[in-house]
């Protein structure tokens, strides 16, 4: 068994081998693997086609995939305390849904699918506009979480803001909480388990 991140893991269990690596290019031959287990990775690569033929490349036989489900990602956007600019929550560049995710691997059939939580959150230009505004202070602030843009930690504004950012913030979360009310709930979180067809050249190489 391998397990893959930007930067090495630091556990050590038996029969685990740790590696660092980049999933849009990853360091194995074809169909190396017989399961690729791909959980809360997707939602933060830009290049999501490449990752995904990635993945499907080095699999022999199934995927299974999780990301976050129809996330909203205008909600809980943070802005950088240094270089002032707004990036999504957590850093997730990608939203997805039950067609999106059967578009980016068409290649292979879908055997199953399932729901983790529900969720009814969800913003609009007029919210987000506001609480940009407000300089977002109410977002994902997590210091393991860095700017896209010039890499700083993300810290959740100090006090003593200004008055303009408190009611541009107040009127964009009331503005959210009236549309909740017409929002029906939806699954928080979708896995996807996908089968790759056998090809001549598919060989077991690892577990």
């Amino acid at each position: 068994m391998t397990a893959l991140d930007l930067e090495k893991p630091a556990f050590d269990y038996p029969g685990v081998v740790t590696v660092a690596g980049d999933v849009t290019k990853l360091d194995f031959p074809d169909n190396a693997f017989d399961c690729i287990f791909c959980t809360e990775v997707l939602e933060h690569i830009p290049d999501l086609g490449k990752a995904c033929r990635e993945i499907i490349r080095v699999a022999r036989h199934e995927i299974v995939i999780g990301v976050p489900f129809e996330q909203d990602i205008r909600v809980g956007r943070t802005t950088c305390g240094r270089c002032g600019r707004v990036s999504p929550p957590w850093g997730h560049v990608n939203s997805f849904d039950e067609r999106c995710l059967l578009e980016l691997f068409a290649d292979c059939k879908l055997i199953s699918k399932s729901f983790v939580g529900t969720t009814k959150e969800a913003s609009n230009p007029l919210s987000t506009a506001l609480m940009d505004m407000a300089g977002n202070p109410w977002g994902a602030y997590d210091e393991d979480i860095h700017c896209l843009y010039c890499g700083a930690s993300l810290c959740a504004p100090k006090s003593g803001r200004t008055l303009g950012s408190r009611i541009c913030s107040a009127l964009a979360h009331r503005v959210n909480q009236v549309q909740a009310l017409w929002m029906r709930p939806h699954g928080n979180w979708i896995h996807m388990v996908f089968s790759k067809p056998q090809t001549a050249n598919s060989t077991t190489e690892s577990v």
